[in-house]
């Protein structure tokens, strides 16, 4: 058995305008599944498919008060695409961002409700991957975090250092995954967070059940879900959503 990363959740405001916003600065398809809940995948797009990760917008009250432990990073081909990148998602809301990054060769922005994310430098690595190149998480032990999601997923881990571990879909195709280590201890409730899916015929209860012996933890809401709450060995959830 095994899981797959499908999609992340983005906590907004106004779920339909930050939708907007980020449908424009990837070239998705915006839709929508009900009140307060916003889609974007990409034209054409045959759910789920490694090829690319999903964006799901949840409409949420709370505040943002953090630098957010999940982001993407947007990839270009050329000096010249990640300035016009970063003009044209200037131009639709985006600002720069100071998370004490110093003087490094990718830009990093926060959409209109303060959401950071990164216009890298092209590389190799993101040619013809897509518009998000990575998803990225903040953790204290990248190598821990390779160990669990290695296992967690069917996700091919590529690399393993003290500073970040890199996982991509097994196909070779998609984005990437990375657990980049980082100093700031994790305070509250991601307000973005990874979704992913077991297989169509495998058991939602079992699933979770071999997630928590890897060292995930069930996380109790106060409300029921067709899907489970968990969470990571350093603390960040994560939704096991229903088979498909």
């Amino acid at each position: 058995m095994a899981t797959r990363l499908v999609q992340i959740n983005m906590k907004a405001r106004d779920d339909s305008a930050l939708g907007g916003f980020w449908a424009k600065a990837l070239g998705w398809e915006l839709s929508s599944e009900g009140p307060g809940v916003t889609n974007l995948e990409p034209e054409g797009f045959v759910y789920p498919d490694p090829v690319a990760v999903c964006v799901d917008l949840i409409v949420s009250p709370e505040p943002k008060t953090v630098k957010n432990r999940v982001h993407v990073d947007l990839a270009t081909t050329s000096a010249a695409h990640q300035a016009e990148v970063v003009a044209r998602l200037t131009e639709l809301g985006a600002t720069p961002a100071d998370v004490g990054q110093g003087d490094v060769p990718w830009t990093v922005m926060a959409d209109p409700e303060g959401n950071e994310f990164c216009v890298l430098d092209p590389r190799p690595e993101h040619r013809d991957i897509g518009p998000i190149a990575a998803v990225v998480v903040d953790c204290v032990d990248p190598r821990a975090m390779a160990e669990f999601w290695g296992r967690a997923t069917d996700w091919t881990v590529h690399r393993v250092t003290d500073h970040e571990a890199v996982l991509r879909s097994a196909r070779g195709v998609g984005p990437y995954l990375r657990f980049v280590r980082a100093s700031e201890p994790k305070t509250v409730w991601n307000r973005v967070h990874l979704d992913v899916r077991p297989y169509p015929g495998d058991d939602l209860e079992v699933e979770a059940a071999r997630l928590r012996t890897l060292g995930a933890a069930s996380v109790d809401l106060d409300h029921d879900v067709p899907w489970r709450v968990m969470a990571d060995p350093e603390g960040n959830e994560f939704c096991l959503l229903t088979p498909a």
